[in-house]
Order: C-alpha cells, then structure tokens, then sequence
C-alpha cells in the first residue's frame, strides 16, 4: 500500500485502477444528460424539401431583372402555398407563387421576394426589387443530409441534442442509443457517535450525521445515482464490513466516511481487509482529509473519507469526482482548475498544501469566515476550492491562487 501521497500522485493511482463501465443502450427519452459513445446517423434530409424561410413569392430571378418602385415588373400569382401544404404544380416564368414560412417551393422557381417588396397582389403582385438566384431559398438537406452524423460520439444529449433527433424523426420513446453508463455509488457513514437527523431529542454524547446528506445530494447533483449503504453510524469492524459487501453487490462504487485515521475505533483499517479489498493508497499530503483511503474490492473502487464534514466534502471533490469520471468516461465530472485573484485575506500560514473553501465569481475568490474540518455552515454558497501550496504564508488581497471549481 503507497503512503504519503501528493494529490497528483493519488490521482494517478485511481486513473490507474478504475475502469470505465461498459455503456449502456437506452431508449432515448431515458438518457437525457447521458454521453453518447457512438455516432448517430441521420435517416433523412433536413429540411426535406427545399423551403421559404419568409412570408413572400416564390418566383424566377430572372423576371425580376430592373425591378423597382419606379419601374415595378407585374406577374401571374398561380399558386398559394402554406406551411405544411404542397404546390400544385411546377411555376413557369411569367408567375409567381404566394408562399408563407416552411412552405415548400414549386418547381421552377429560384428566388424567394419577401412580401413588404411586394404590392401583395392576389392574383397578380408587383414586383419591387430585383433577385438573384438562390436569394431567400433554402434548400433540402440545409442543415443535414441522410448518413451524415447528426451527433457525434461525445455530445451530451441535452435539450438542443434532443431537439436535433426529433428533427431527424426519431422518435425518443422508440429509438435507442448507446450511451455514458450512470453509476451506483453506496455511501456508508460511519461512527458511535452519529446519529439520523430525525432523532429527537439528542441523546447525549451524540451529534447529527451530515455527511450521509452531503454525499448522497451531491451525487445527485453531479447526475449520479447515489444513496445509502446499509448499517451506519457504528464503530463495529464486523457490521461495516457487512455493510460494505452488500453494497458491492449492487453499486459501482463504494464511499465511507470516518474511520481512517489512526485511533483505537479507526476502524477502516480493518474493515477493507475483511471485505478482501486491495488499500492501493492511504494518507495524502493535503488537508483537510489526509487519511483518506482509496481501495479496490471486486474490481470495484472504495473511497474512504475522513468523518469531518468539511474533509469528507473536500476530498470528494478531489478524488471522488474524478474516481466518477473514470467510471463513466464524462469529463464534466472531473476536477476543472482556473487561477483567481483573491479578494480579502487568509491569515494562517501553510507548511502542508491546503485547501479552503471558497466563492468564485468572474476571476475573483472571496472566503466565508470559518474554516475547520468539522464545521459545516461556512460551506453555504461556496462553489470552490483554493488550492494553497505547501509553504505558503498568509494569503493577502490581490493575491493570485489556484482555484478547483465545484
């Protein structure tokens, strides 16, 4: 078991061990949000016919020839046309066909005029302006041809990609696509001192799980299915243990918190053995959460985090979510870095690399007041992280730092 890891070092070993899971075929109104993994053809020309983009006359470019106000070129109105509906018949030169938007063009002409050129004759309409070809005319297969690739392997299908399939009339509660797979993540928490929310009263000695909350609900955020894994809140080695097979049968992935450190009731050290589990890695160069833990167990990974709120919720970022993106192969689910100035100060200095939470809007970093592992209430309204080297001073207004969005 590697010890004493930088974060890219750990990072390293999780890209290493986790394997992406297979992709899934879905129907695709069931896979909204998902990546797809191959290509999608399209069956059709888009539009499929050529069509009006205005309310006007579809005409020849050609009678149109010294066109204008002053000296207007007059022609037969044939035909009219609305969206939805079908020409007659092909238009000669000489007339001109009443069109609205999306009608389909006759046969013959060229040039669409729109209607405020016009005198918007009935019978027969005067011409103001004079055309060229192809002006105002969309033609059949515009946007896309039959065997073009509509989506690319990659897209995420989300509104405008939906969109785009029902264009091509497929049909979302048909057709079926194969796309990124949606993991299972178990959170198991553990600790004799928790106990559920919904206890009343507090028994003493005893404190609120948050971390249950904040695992599952930021899961659910970053679109993955995650939810409890059985026996909680305990110190017994035995029961954990328990709790962790069972959630291997039936998650992707497993993540716990407490338990990591090296305390008489650090119980993961033992736990991750009885469950035959593989420790790839234990205590990183970071805090908050530097015992966290990262296993594998039937070939599927284990992240055990640190018990503190603020630890646990840090290391998720930093190491489950890119353990996420391994899984799944979408890339919005990894770590995303940018450099920030910071805007007010940090008065402790930094022997070990460090991570506080932070506010980022528009290039610029605040910090809440408040910044212990275990305190929870100066983490509303921040949406990232500020990464702090090792030997580091205090950081000061103005200052540049490294920042990891959440």
């Amino acid at each position: 078991m590697l010890t004493n890891l930088t974060v890219e070092e750990a990072l390293e070993q999780i890209a290493q061990h986790v394997k992406p899971l297979e992709a899934e075929e879905l129907h695709i109104d069931q896979a909204r949000g998902r990546l797809l993994t191959a290509d999608v053809l399209s069956p059709m020309d888009q539009p499929p016919f050529d069509r009006s983009p205005l309310d006007g006359y579809a005409l020849c470019s050609a009678d149109t020839a010294g066109a204008s106000h002053e000296h207007p070129v007059r022609l037969t109105v044939s035909d009219t046309v609305y969206a939805g509906g079908c020409p007659k018949g092909p238009m000669h030169s000489g007339q001109a066909v009443r069109i609205m938007t999306g009608g389909m063009l006759p046969q013959g002409c060229d040039c669409v005029i729109r209607q405020e050129a016009t005198d918007l004759g009935e019978t027969e309409v005067e011409i103001y302006e004079e055309l060229k070809p192809g002006a105002n005319y969309v033609h059949a297969g515009e946007d896309f041809r039959a065997g073009d690739v509509l989506l690319a392997a990659g897209t995420r299908l989300d509104a405008a990609a939906l969109a785009v399939l029902s264009s091509a009339g497929i049909a979302m509660e048909v057709a079926r696509v194969r796309v990124s797979p949606a993991p299972k993540v178990a959170v198991i928490c553990t600790g004799d001192e928790l106990v559920y929310p919904y206890v009343s009263p507090l028994p003493q000695g005893k404190i609120y799980d948050s971390n249950l909350t904040f695992l599952t609900q930021r899961l659910q955020e970053l679109g993955v299915h995650g939810e409890s894994g059985g026996e909680h809140f305990v110190d017994d080695p035995q029961l954990v243990a328990d709790s962790v097979r069972h959630a291997l049968q039936w998650a992707d992935a497993v993540i716990t918190t407490g338990g990591v450190s090296v305390g008489v009731k650090d119980i993961m050290h033992t736990v991750l053995p009885l469950v035959g589990a593989d420790q790839i890695f234990t205590h990183t160069k970071l805090k908050p959460g530097t015992p966290a833990i990262f296993a594998m167990a039937q070939g599927k990974p284990i992240l055990a985090l640190s018990g503190n709120p603020f630890a646990a919720a840090a290391t998720f970022e930093l190491f489950g979510r890119p353990m996420l993106a391994r899984l799944t192969g979408d890339p919005k689910l990894d770590v995303t870095r940018c450099t920030a100035v910071l805007k007010g100060s940090f008065s402790k200095p930094s022997r070990g690399r460090r991570f506080i939470r932070g506010s980022y809007a528009n290039g610029v970093v605040t910090l809440p007041a408040g910044h212990s592992s275990g305190q929870l209430r100066s983490m509303v309204g921040c949406n990232c992280l500020v990464d702090i080297p090792a030997g580091s001073g205090p950081l000061t207004d103005g200052q540049s730092v490294s920042v990891v969005l959440l």
